[in-house]
């Protein structure tokens, strides 16, 4: 997916689903935490990334794993900074920022990025909405329970996908309300963040509710620990035919995204879904 055929995409009520490679230039990410802090191998896993069928990578500076601790702009642009602009110049693909903060998804912006991606849906930098809205860009408004610190203490719900389709419509409605454009809203509900086991796999089983609001869904399922729980494999290495799984389900629920870190394993799986789902026979 070029970044010029992206704005089509969001439009398009039978978008096929794309597949996001996940990039973290941070010490401290849970799966693959140091391994691209290094410029260089940062900027050689996001080629390697395209060349194996990612449609869009997402970069992020700030490890948002349970019990991470936050990490300030100042530092985030510090680890950007020798990786984003070389990106856009190499990557022919949809890029993403992973941050809540505003001045660091300017920067992002300015750099050449095309969406920005919030896990905290606009609440941890009131600036940022308004920053989005005036660049007229796409944003991804993201679901989760408490911080990164805490939010795997005790998480509870009434109704886990009633609460998290509540959330996300009220938070596409001050997005909408600030001046961002409906149609560059996408959804994540949060898989992993602030749920327990039991909660992910009721929000997975209940994707087409979220899908059916009409606005693309990113779903990352990739490596956690629901996973490990539900197949046995503590090592997150181990855990790949369980995000195949989860990965396939997805995309035939209505996922218009899917975020994974084995991107040619879960790019021949969306290939497939969609080969089922446009079988004429």
């Amino acid at each position: 997916m070029s970044p010029r055929d992206f704005p089509l995409w969001l439009r398009d009520p039978g978008r096929p689903t794309l597949v996001m490679g996940v990039l973290n230039v941070t010490p401290d990410s849970f799966s693959d935490g140091g391994r691209f802090a290094d410029a260089d191998a940062a900027l050689a896993h996001a080629q390697e990334m395209v060349a194996q069928g990612a449609d869009w990578i997402d970069v992020g500076a700030e490890s948002t794993r349970p019990g991470s601790q936050r990490v300030g702009a100042a530092e985030q642009l510090a680890r950007l900074g020798p990786v984003l602009g070389e990106l856009r110049r190499r990557m022919p693909v949809v890029l993403s920022i992973d941050t809540t903060l505003a001045a660091v998804a300017e920067a992002a912006l300015d750099a050449g990025v095309d969406v920005v991606n919030d896990i905290s849906a606009g609440r941890d930098d009131p600036a940022l909405f308004a920053m989005v809205a005036r660049r007229g860009v796409p944003l991804v408004l993201m679901h989760m329970q408490g911080e990164p610190a805490t939010m795997q203490i005790a998480p509870s719900y009434a109704d886990v996908t009633a609460e998290v389709c509540g959330f996300l419509r009220e938070r596409a409605a001050a997005a909408e309300s600030a001046g961002v454009a409906a149609h560059n809203l996408l959804l994540d509900p949060g898989i992993g963040f602030g749920k327990t086991a039991a909660h992910n796999l009721r929000l997975l089983r209940d994707l087409a509710v979220l899908a059916s609001a009409g606005k693309p869904v990113i779903v990352g399922t990739s490596r956690k620990r629901f996973i490990g729980e539900v197949t046995g494999e503590d090592r997150e290495s181990g855990r790949l035919f369980g995000t195949a799984a989860t990965t396939a389900w997805a995309a035939a629920n209505g996922a218009g995204v899917v975020r994974v870190h084995d991107v040619e394993q879960m790019a021949r799986v969306v290939k497939m879904v969609r080969a089922i789902r446009e079988a004429t026979g």
